[in-house]
């Protein structure tokens, strides 16, 4: 699969990037990962994305002396190296991968249009969310979009602690302005963190939403911190 390699600096760390040309996927691609096997019975454009997210995963890697490529966890979320966690997400043609020594999460949305905005509005946010979203200076359907980003973000930053499989109404958007989303965590996310706020960073690339989230060990947790990701299988 032809691929293109490039990083960005964002919020303290460095996202890896890669394009890549799904048309160009070929089945013999996989036997790169060692956990090939697993991804039998997926898609051509699943299979196209993963090999994209892990081979950004590598490079990510790379810049801690680890040669490891993350394997697939029983919900499916990328195995890092012990001592590591780290975030894969995908839009489109792009991969991204991050990496740190504490959970941290990334996550990548090509910005709704009008309609999709009107079809996923209420099982993003609810009204209080929604009057947020409109009263600030973005777009709605940005500000739309980056609420689902941070929200996916959030989750895989804290799924160490949260409860199983925790819908959008278990993160409520505060505050949003130009570089930062907050987040509050309802009991329906999970009882073990103390921490109440979360701030996520953001950024747009291209016509894509970028955000990322770090989570600090809950006992250090007494306010709003930044937040990180552990992200879904990407």
């Amino acid at each position: 699969m032809l691929t293109h390699h490039s990083t960005l600096s964002f919020a303290g760390h460095t996202l890896h990037c890669i394009a890549f040309d799904p048309d160009s996927f070929h089945e013999h691609d996989l036997f790169w990962l060692p956990h090939h096997a697993q991804l039998h019975e997926a898609g051509r454009k699943r299979k196209a994305e993963h090999l994209a997210g892990r081979i950004a995963a590598v490079y990510a890697l790379r810049d801690y002396g680890s040669k490891a490529v993350p394997g697939i966890g029983e919900q499916r979320q990328p195995v890092w190296p012990a001592g590591l966690s780290g975030s894969i997400s995908h839009c489109a043609t792009t991969a991204l991968a991050v990496v740190a020594r504490q959970p941290v999460g990334v996550d990548m949305e090509a910005i709704f249009t009008p309609q999709m905005a009107v079809e996923l509005t209420d099982s993003i946010i609810d009204n209080e969310e929604r009057e947020i979203l409109r009263s600030s200076t973005l777009p709605f359907t940005l500000a739309l979009t980056l609420a689902f980003s941070a929200k996916e973000s959030l989750y895989k930053a804290f799924c160490e602690w949260a409860n199983p499989w925790p819908g959008f109404d278990s993160a409520k958007v505060s505050a949003i302005n130009a570089s930062r989303i907050s987040l509050r965590l309802t009991a329906l996310f999970s009882a073990k963190i103390v921490v109440h706020v979360v701030n996520v960073e953001w950024k747009t690339r291209d016509e894509c939403v970028i955000t990322l989230c770090q989570a600090r060990p809950t006992s250090q947790e007494t306010g709003p911190r930044s937040p990180a990701l552990r992200d879904p299988d990407g």
